[in-house]
């Protein structure tokens, strides 16, 4: 048991620059309280003192703000940061090494028994509001963006952004200089949309100057294509609702 609790507080230290001493870690770090109150209310859960596990579970939300089920299956040096808000479902599954930040939903999307909650794998961090919800994997060394809504499988070393959450690229954990993603977020973290759009935009471009290039050797050879017409663009593609066009003519004419 103290070896885990100390394991616990160096975890702490490492993910936390804010953490200055052992005393400040055990008094003050409601992530910390609410694991090992999970711990206790786990054990009882799995001897049958149902109701005994639920009321140690329900007492640690009382005064941490975190919400663990007793039948959640935990890892070893899972970090719980600030923690206000988190919800942990009853056949919720973590591996070791997992990060969770403050608002943090692992839930499920089904009344049925059995599983109905995610599996974490290892080295996960969710960001602060995001979602996972139904019985989805998250694969090693992924990272859920802030706000983020997950309801699929997550790939080993994905990133996943956006509502619902789509991978924007991967991320590999540097080992060796002990990198670490706060908030589940890397530096090219774009929408997905936007990403793909903007490459239309780059092949657009790279095809219009290919075509002006091809009319200039046509010309140097002779060849006439003055008479070719460049088809028109349309910028504005979205027509006004009838609504729309009256109060827009309204404001033209006052």
């Amino acid at each position: 048991m103290f070896t885990r609790i100390r394991e616990d507080i160096s975890v702490v230290f490492d993910r936390d620059p804010a953490a200055r001493h052992a005393l400040e870690i055990l008094t003050t770090y409601p992530g910390v309280h609410a694991l090992l109150f999970h711990r206790l209310s786990h054990s009882l859960w799995n001897i049958g003192l149902k109701w005994l596990a639920r009321f140690i579970s329900h007492f640690s939300r009382w005064i941490t703000g975190i919400e663990i089920h007793p039948g959640a299956t935990i890892g070893r040096r899972f970090f719980i940061d600030h923690g206000m808000g988190v919800v942990i479902g009853e056949t919720a599954e973590i591996g070791d090494d997992c990060t969770l930040y403050h608002g943090v939903t692992l839930g499920g999307t089904s009344w049925n028994k059995g599983k109905r909650h995610p599996t974490l794998g290892n080295n996960v961090v969710i960001g602060a509001g995001a979602k996972v919800l139904g019985p989805v994997m998250v694969s090693d060394n992924a990272r859920i963006g802030s706000n983020s809504v997950v309801v699929k499988d997550v790939e080993e070393g994905a990133t996943m952004v956006g509502l619902p959450a789509n991978a924007v690229g991967s991320v590999e954990y540097d080992r060796v200089n002990g990198r670490f993603q706060a908030y589940g977020q890397q530096a090219s973290a774009d929408d997905p949309v936007a990403v793909a759009i903007h490459g239309l935009c780059e092949q657009l471009q790279a095809l219009d100057k290919y075509n002006r290039e091809l009319a200039d050797k046509l010309k140097s050879s002779g060849i006439q294509v003055d008479d070719i017409e460049v088809p028109e663009v349309k910028t504005d593609c979205i027509e006004l609702s009838p609504s729309k066009k009256a109060v827009e003519e309204e404001t033209v004419v006052s």
